[in-house]
C-alpha cells in the first residue's frame, strides 16, 4: 500500500473534464461568498467579549494582528487555487503534493469544519428566529424548537433552513450565489446602520487606557478573534465553478479578507468608543451599545442582521462540504456514484442531498455544543497541511504554471504554519483528544475502504509528477 502516492495535475484536469461542474462564478461572487462565511455572529458577539476580557480598546489592533496571520494563509491558498483550480480545496492540494493518506486525513477533518459547523450555525439560526418571533408576541412550542436532549422533539426551524439551503444548492451554484448576494446585502446593511447610528456617539475618552491588559492583551485577543476567519478556506472549494479561477480566486480570497477586516475593526472601534470596554462582556454587545445610546430598536436590527449572517455562513459551509466530498468521490476514496452531476442543474446533486439530510439530522436532533468545538482544530489542521503544500510543490514541480505566486514564499508559508500551530496548541486538551479519536476513525475507514477503492490504486498509478 503506497500511502503517499500523489495525483498528477494532468490527471486531475482530465477527470475535471469527465465530471465537469458548471463555471458560473465571477470574482465578485467569490468576494461575497467570503463576506458571507467570515462575517457571522462573530461581529455581533465576539468583538465585545474579546474587548472586555482580553484587549480592551486595543481589540482594534487584535483584529489587524489576527488578519495578518490569516493573510499568510490566504496568500498560500491563492497560489494553490490559481495553480490547481479544482474542487476540494485543501484536500485536492494535499493529494497532488503530499500524498493520498494525508489528503484523506485533511478531507476527513474538513467534515468537522463544514458539516458539524453548518449544523451548529443552523442551531444558532433557529435560536435567533425563535427570539425574534418571541419579541413580536409569537412563541413557538419548545417541542419543535429544541433537540430531545434539551427537552424538545426536534429543532424544526434548524431542519427547515438546512432543507431550504440544500434545495438552493441542488438547483445550481448561480442561484445560490444570487441568494447569498441578497443575504450579504441585508447583513451589511445592519452593520452599516449600527455604524451610522453609533459612530457619531463615539467618546474618545472610552479608548483610555487603550491597552488595559498590556501588549500581551493584543495577541491574546487575536488568538480568540482568529476563529472569525476560519471559513476563508471554503472559498477555495469554488475554484472549479469560477469562470476565470486564475484571476478570480486570488482576487476574491484576498479582497474578501480585506473587506471583512475593515468591518471588524470599524465595529470594534465604535463599540469601545460608545461603551466602556468592561461593560461589553455580553452575548449582545452591539444591541447593548445601541440601547446605551438610546436606540431601543437595536435588537430588531441585530436580529435581522444575525439571521442573514447565519444563513450565508450555513450556505457556504454546506456548499464547501459538498465540493470536498465531490472531489473525494471523484478520486474513489468514497463511492464514485456520489459525484454524479445533474444533467440540468450542473451540480453534484446526490452528495448535496446526502450532506443536507445529514446536517439537518444533526442540527434537528443532536446537542452539538461539544462537537462543534472540534470545527476549529479540524480547520487549522487543514491550514497547516495545505500551506505546507505550497513549499512542496515549489520544490517538486517548479515548472508548474502559477498565475498567482505567493510573495516571499519562504517567509509567508512558515509564518502561516506557525500561526496556525500556535492557535492549535492553545486549544483545550479535550478538543485534542476528540480530534485524535476522529482522525483514528478516519484512518480505519481509509485502511478498509479508501486505500483499496482509490482510483490510483485500481489503476496502479504510481506517485507521479506533471
Amino acid at each position: 500500500m503506497d500511502l503517499f502516492r500523489t495525483k498528477s495535475i494532468t490527471a486531475l484536469k482530465e477527470e475535471m473534464g469527465k465530471h465537469a461542474l458548471r463555471r458560473s462564478l465571477g470574482a465578485w461572487d467569490v468576494v461575497l461568498m467570503g463576506i458571507g462565511v467570515i462575517i457571522g455572529t462573530g461581529i455581533f458577539v465576539l468583538t465585545g467579549v474579546a474587548a472586555a476580557k482580553y484587549a480592551g480598546p486595543g481589540i482594534m489592533l487584535s483584529f489587524v494582528f489576527s488578519s495578518l496571520a490569516c493573510v499568510f494563509v490566504c496568500l498560500a491558498y491563492s497560489e494553490l487555487a490559481s495553480t490547481i483550480p479544482a474542487a476540494g480545496s485543501a484536500y485536492t492540494y494535499t493529494y497532488t503534493a503530499a500524498g493520498e493518506f494525508i489528503a484523506w486525513l485533511v478531507g476527513w477533518n474538513l467534515v468537522l469544519e463544514y458539516s458539524v459547523g453548518a449544523s451548529a450555525v443552523a442551531g444558532g439560526w433557529s435560536a435567533y428566529l425563535v427570539g425574534i418571533l418571541k419579541s413580536g408576541g409569537i412563541e413557538l412550542p419548545r417541542a419543535i424548537t429544541a433537540v430531545p436532549h434539551d427537552g424538545g422533539i426536534v429543532n424544526l426551524p434548524a431542519v427547515l433552513i438546512v432543507a431550504f439551503i440544500t434545495l438552493l444548492l441542488v438547483r445550481g451554484v448561480k442561484e445560490s450565489a444570487a441568494a447569498n448576494r441578497v443575504l450579504v446585502a441585508v447583513k451589511l446593511g445592519a452593520i452599516f446602520l449600527f455604524l451610522l447610528l453609533a459612530g457619531p456617539k463615539v467618546d474618545v475618552t472610552n479608548w483610555t487606557p487603550f491597552l488595559p491588559y498590556g501588549v500581551s492583551g493584543i495577541s491574546a485577543g487575536a488568538a480568540i478573534i482568529f476563529f472569525a476567519y476560519l471559513g476563508v478556506d471554503s472559498l477555495a472549494t469554488s475554484a472549479e465553478e469560477t469562470r476565470n479561477p486564475q484571476r478570480d480566486m486570488p482576487l476574491g480570497i484576498i479582497l474578501s479578507l480585506i473587506i471583512c477586516t475593515v468591518l471588524y475593526v470599524g465595529v470594534s472601534a465604535v463599540l469601545t468608543g460608545v461603551v466602556p470596554f468592561a461593560e461589553l462582556n455580553t452575548a449582545e454587545p452591539v444591541t447593548y451599545a445601541l440601547r446605551k445610546i438610546g436606540y431601543n430598536f437595536g435588537s430588531a436590527v441585530i436580529g435581522v442582521g444575525a439571521i442573514s449572517g447565519l444563513t450565508t455562513v450555513c450556505l457556504v459551509m454546506i456548499y464547501a462540504q459538498t465540493r470536498a466530498f465531490f472531489a473525494m468521490s471523484r478520486d474513489g476514496l468514497i463511492p464514485e456514484w456520489l459525484c454524479k452531476v445533474h444533467p440540468k442543474y450542473g451540480t453534484p446533486h446526490i452528495i448535496t442531498i446526502i450532506v443536507g439530510i445529514t446536517v439537518a439530522l444533526i442540527s434537528g436532533f443532536t446537542p452539538i455544543g461539544l462537537v462543534a468545538e472540534m470545527c476549529n482544530i479540524g480547520t487549522l489542521f487543514a491550514f497547516v497541511v495545505a500551506t505546507t503544500c505550497v513549499i512542496i510543490l515549489r520544490k517538486t514541480q517548479p515548472d508548474l504554471e502559477r498565475p498567482f505566486r505567493c510573495p516571499a514564499v519562504w517567509v509567508v508559508v512558515p509564518l502561516a504554519v506557525l500561526s496556525c500551530l500556535y492557535i492549535m496548541f492553545s486549544l483545550p486538551a479535550a478538543t485534542w483528544i476528540r480530534f485524535i479519536a476522529w482522525s483514528v476513525l478516519g484512518t480505519i475507514i481509509y485502511a478498509f475502504y479508501g486505500s483499496r477503492s482509490s482510483r490510483l490504486n485500481r489503476n496502479a498509478v504510481p506517485a507521479s509528477t506533471v
